[in-house]
């Protein structure tokens, strides 16, 4: 088996709600995101020779991922503190994402590997989504 990945960066603002440090504020970051396929070697066409074409990928990325968080505040929407920001935001015509959980890089990076999976239909391995240049968590079944 094969494992091929691309990395993208995009960024993105949010805030922890209830946390016991600064992190609580809303606040940004420039993710770097690497999405890692494994399959094996299409064996015949256009795309002998490849797990998937890094064009596709990027295209497949971008349409279910980047298209959507980047430059977005991304909100548990569980939070009415949160909620309420992106709320605010919304009236204001910014760009707001929601997703069903506590925005920690550990929750977007399993959030981001259950979007290609499911709604790409990506033969994902891991996700590795890098919060600042020195931390990073990935997410891999």
């Amino acid at each position: 088996m094969f494992k091929t990945a691309k990395q993208f960066s995009f960024d993105m603002a949010h805030m922890l709600d209830d946390h016991d440090g600064k992190c609580r504020n809303l606040h940004g970051h420039t993710y770097i995101l690497q999405v890692e396929v494994a399959g094996e070697l299409c064996p015949d066409g256009a795309k002998r020779g490849m797990v998937i074409d890094f064009g596709d990928l990027k295209t497949l990325v971008k349409q279910h991922v980047l298209d959507k968080m980047d430059h977005a505040f991304i909100y548990d929407v569980h939070s009415a503190r949160e909620s309420q920001v992106a709320d605010l935001l919304t009236r204001l015509d910014s760009k707001v994402y929601g997703i069903a959980t506590r925005t920690t890089a550990e929750a977007m990076a399993k959030h981001i590997f259950d979007l290609l999976k499911t709604e790409a239909g990506l033969p994902v391995s891991l996700v590795r989504l890098w919060e600042t240049p020195s931390a990073y968590c990935e997410y891999a079944e």
